[in-house]
């Protein structure tokens, strides 16, 4: 039987070698700009081809190479030639099955939509005749003197921002905002031009041609791109790690360069521009183009210091094939021949690729979802969600419908299916559990004291932990305005009424008419008791009968105190109870009565307490911030003007001790509450969870 013809166009160049020290070839479709990398027995077929009969190819390979080829071998590289289409279309039955292919790819409108919705790119010029013109200038940024220059200029440039860090650290505050974001928008287009150029020249350096350059859309998200392809004909290993690295190394010089610039600059635009530069080229090269886990720079990089091209593919295929002998012991082969722990490495690190693109993908549908209308946000959420994370699991899920009967028949997928069912069991039935949350032991009364303004103090009527009763003076505190103001206000008051008792004398004698005088009185008795009433805020006393501690033991007459400065706290006789803050879902599976165990370090044994109350209505501002999570407890807040607002809603929950406390404590004690909740399952919670959001968002 006469084989099907190789397409003219196609060409071979020699590859490197491969990992098992065999060597290799890349076969270039110059029309489709598409390289395939194959090993010495495909190239000895391929080479062998014009023979036009099988049985003489191999015939041909055994007798002039070491090789030994079989008819599967054969039969294999027919297929891929097929399925890569590059043999030539020169008959009926050719160009019937050609036209069934393409009626296959072919999707309908709604998934035609969703693709380039995703992902599609425009191109936007064709460099090489350019880039061929302009390859003597860019040599000098390829140089090891300049290499060296800008390493010194690295060191020098962050050498001057750690002086300067206070300064740096400003400028990074002061770019939050719509001016500033404009700016890191210009800074991101120039580095990304600048990091696809050093690509295109590195291919051009090394001989490769540079078809086109754009810019390519991820779910809308412009991104710079470069066809660097032809950097499958080089063979040589550093050459192509150059041209992979080319981006993150123009990246690192823009980011010496514009440090150093940006530390010898006079302020003004130019600085500025420097810094956003800086910034722009740090960032975007650690925290996006270094990643292995997408097909960004990384990945190619590694790709091509480990010698393993598609390594995605590699590395989930062996991923996927342990995942179905772990669950079902197939037994079948491994889809890759490697060394034990090179296929292990591999393995893991198609698992922590799988967990990054997950968080990722779900990042973007989040935002995707948020940066539109309701009904629009959603839409795109379901359609990101379904093509990064469901469509690569329905795929898994086909190949083991493939496998039913080898599942079914394997003893390993009944012992996965039972582990599978009591996870689902623990998941789906309601189980007993504890709500574990920080939380205040603190007294039932306690009145803290504060200086209305800035003021020394004078006398200390109560000492650092002194038993005081209700009414008793606490401190004596000295305001010079404040008694200033009451001097003045004295003095006026003494005056007028002087005034007032010699109105009515003999005229001559009579210092003002009577009626003015008993009105300016009046006045001056008001002003004279105002004052009176706001010395008497600088000397509290106890509202009620308690022990008094001062915010600091030391405390000594003679001392200022700033305004609203704490003085201290009388902490009150009656027993002491725990408080605590929890969520709707906490707060729907406590009740009263339940029991708790409180654990604090300042407490010498552990409290057990019973649940006495749970406000029905949500707290909107906790009265200090002891449990938020910005002071070591639990709770989300946020602070605004002083106030500590929760980021969600909580509710108060008030415990009493089932036996006395007997010890003397002089503080507010925070500790670990675990309280006893009624019985929930996990799924009841994320399905009520996920219910509440679905309603909260379909609201107009």
């Amino acid at each position: 039987m006469a084989l099907p013809s190789l397409r003219e166009e196609l060409d071979i160049f020699e590859g490197p070698k491969l990992a098992n020290g065999q060597p290799s070839w890349v076969l270039q479709d110059p029309v489709r700009q598409q390289f395939f990398r194959i090993d010495w027995l495909t190239f000895e077929i391929l080479s062998r081809w014009h023979l036009d009969d099988g049985q003489a190819i191999m015939a041909a390979i055994e007798r002039d190479t070491p090789l030994e080829v079989e008819s599967d071998d054969l039969e294999r590289t027919l297929k891929f030639l097929s399925e890569q289409q590059l043999l030539r279309v020169d008959s009926a039955e050719a160009i019937q099955k050609m036209a069934e292919r393409k009626q296959a790819a072919q999707s309908s409108w709604w998934q035609w939509l969703i693709h380039h919705y995703l992902f599609f790119r425009f191109p936007l010029v064709r460099p090489d005749p350019w880039l061929e013109r302009t390859m003597g200038l860019a040599e000098v940024f390829f140089s090891k003197k300049f290499r060296w220059l800008t390493l010194a200029a690295l060191l020098l440039g962050l050498s001057q921002v750690i002086q300067q860090w206070d300064i740096f650290h400003a400028f990074l505050l002061d770019t939050f905002t719509l001016q500033g974001l404009a700016s890191y928008g210009v800074a991101l287009f120039v580095v990304k031009v600048l990091h696809e150029l050093g690509h295109a020249y590195a291919v051009k350096r090394h001989g490769g041609r540079v078809p086109t350059m754009g810019v390519a859309f991820l779910v809308m998200w412009p991104m710079a791109y470069t066809d660097t392809n032809e950097a499958w004909k080089i063979p040589d290993r550093a050459k192509r790690l150059q041209i992979s690295s080319a981006g993150i190394a123009t990246e690192a010089m823009l980011a010496a360069w514009a440090l150093l610039a940006w530390a010898l600059l006079p302020d003004g635009a130019l600085r500025s521009a420097m810094f956003f530069v800086a910034s722009i080229s740090l960032s975007l090269t650690i925290a996006l183009n270094a990643s292995p886990f997408m097909r960004f720079d990384g990945y190619f990089i590694v790709c091509d210091l480990l010698e393993i091209p598609n390594l995605h593919q590699r590395s989930f295929a062996l991923a996927r094939w342990r995942l179905r002998e772990w669950l079902f012991q197939l037994n079948e082969p491994v889809p890759e021949v490697l060394a034990p722990w090179k296929q292990a490495s591999l393995i893991l690190f198609a698992w922590a690729t799988w967990l990054y693109r997950l968080v990722l993908f779900i990042g973007i549908a989040l935002m995707v979802y948020h940066l539109f209308t309701k009904l629009l946000g959603v839409v795109l959420f379901i359609i990101e969600i379904y093509w990064f994370i469901w469509f690569p699991v329905r795929s898994e899920l086909r190949e083991w419908r493939t496998r039913r009967d080898k599942i079914v028949q394997s003893p390993r997928s009944r012992l996965s299916a039972g582990l599978a069912g009591l996870l689902l069991l623990l998941f789906a039935i309601p189980l007993p559990t504890h709500v574990a949350v920080s939380a205040l032991f603190k007294p039932s009364e306690i009145w803290p004291v504060h200086t209305p303004g800035p003021a020394v103090v004078d006398v200390l009527h109560a000492q650092h932990g002194q038993a005081v009763n209700k009414g008793q003076m606490l401190v004596h505190l000295r305001a010079p305005d404040v008694v200033l103001q009451m001097n003045i206000s004295q003095s006026r008051w003494q005056r007028l009424n002087w005034q007032a008792a010699t109105a009515g004398m003999p005229d001559g004698q009579q210092g003002t008419p009577l009626a003015l005088s008993q009105t300016q009185l009046q006045s001056a008795q008001a002003e004279f008791d105002r004052a009176q009433q706001m010395q008497q805020r600088y000397q509290p006393r106890a509202p009620f009968d308690g022990r008094f501690v001062l915010s600091d033991p030391d405390m000594r007459p003679g001392q200022w105190l700033d305004k609203n400065e704490k003085v201290g706290v009388i902490i009150g006789q009656e027993p002491w109870r725990i408080e605590t803050w929890v969520d709707e879902e906490q707060a729907r599976r406590l009740e009263i009565g339940a029991s708790a165990r409180f654990i604090s370090p300042g407490l010498p044994q552990t409290l057990k307490a019973k649940i006495t109350g749970i406000d029905k209505d949500s707290t909107r501002v906790l009265p200090d911030g002891q449990l938020s999570a910005l002071h070591g407890g639990h709770i989300l807040v946020r602070e605004q003007q002083g106030k500590w607002i929760p980021e969600q809603a909580v509710y108060r929950v008030s415990l009493e001790l089932e036996q006395p406390f007997t010890h003397e404590l002089m503080a507010v004690q925070r500790g670990l509450l675990s309280i006893d909740a009624n019985a929930h399952s996990v799924a009841g919670q994320y399905l009520r969870h996920a219910l509440a959001v679905l309603i909260r968002e379909l609201k107009p």
